[in-house]
């Protein structure tokens, strides 16, 4: 991983009825069985438990993915040169990612080590990290045009990020619930090569403790939109919601701007957060 300075010293560590679910789907161009296995947040909007495992793998070595890779919700943990769970920068994944991969259906255990890596535009569609090692996953694509789909799924006891963009293109992050770590999203702050990010997320629960949501580098360009986010266990409002930082390209540790909606940067309403 390249976010450095800042990700060490900064941060340590209900859905809607089916019809509703279906809309979304098919947005995002998920259609079919794989609908069902979507549908783990109740109508309520409270988050679902996390999926039992069907099965164990050891993973030594990082299992590469191109085309669909679907796990069958068995859980898979690193052991040898990935059995590690800490934030030690480069860390190898457990799943590497091609350009149009999917990954669905998988658990991903303890140790995490670097969890996913997609090294262009990939669908991570009902993946579950127990305990976030490094990063859950990660972003490494170069094109503007890349577009990465997390959809369904969660993640918790991550001590600081849980989702990493490093790369260029559009993060969109749908029906995802998040608890106990430091932040939901993060657009590098001080990778050797910068890009302008857009990140969207939509219809996800953020359980606290947190730090925050999502933090972006405006004086790149980077936008994030939140839409229908329900925290909870945060009634005095602690958790940020959009930081913008101005971002480098040195290693330094990223300058906080300011926190919060702007219009142009950090793109939601407060009707866009729901506290429960």
């Amino acid at each position: 991983m390249t976010a450095r300075a800042e990700q060490r010293v900064s941060h340590r560590r209900k859905v809607t009825k089916r019809r509703a679910v279906i809309a979304g789907a098919t947005a995002l161009g998920i259609t079919g069985a794989a609908i069902v296995t979507t549908t783990l947040l109740s109508s309520a909007g409270a988050a679902a438990s996390w999926p039992t495992a069907k099965g164990k793998q050891a993973v030594s070595s990082t299992i590469k993915v191109s085309g669909t890779y679907d796990g069958g919700y068995k859980q898979f943990y690193g052991s040898g040169a990935l059995g590690g769970d800490s934030q030690e920068e480069g860390q190898d994944p457990v799943f590497q990612l091609a350009d149009g991969a999917v990954l669905k259906n998988v658990i991903i255990g303890t140790p995490a080590a670097d969890g996913v890596h997609c090294l262009g535009s990939c669908t991570l569609q009902n993946v579950w990290w127990n305990d976030v090692g490094e990063d859950a996953a990660t972003f490494k694509g170069k094109s503007s045009s890349a577009v990465y789909t997390v959809y369904g799924g969660g993640a918790k006891n991550g001590s600081d990020k849980v989702l990493q963009f490093n790369g260029a293109g559009k993060l969109v992050v749908s029906k995802f619930q998040v608890a106990g770590s430091g932040k939901l999203v993060r657009s590098c702050g001080n990778c050797s090569t910068q890009y302008k990010r857009t990140i969207i997320i939509n219809d996800v629960d953020v359980t606290a403790p947190m730090n925050s949501i999502v933090g972006i580098n405006a004086n790149y360009g980077d936008t994030a939109a939140l839409r229908k986010v329900r925290i909870h266990g945060d009634s005095g409002k602690k958790i940020k919601t959009c930081v913008r930082f101005q971002g480098n390209s040195s290693g330094d540790e990223p300058k906080e701007l300011g926190t919060g909606p702007d219009g142009t940067s950090c793109r939601f309403s407060s009707s866009d957060l729901t506290y429960q």
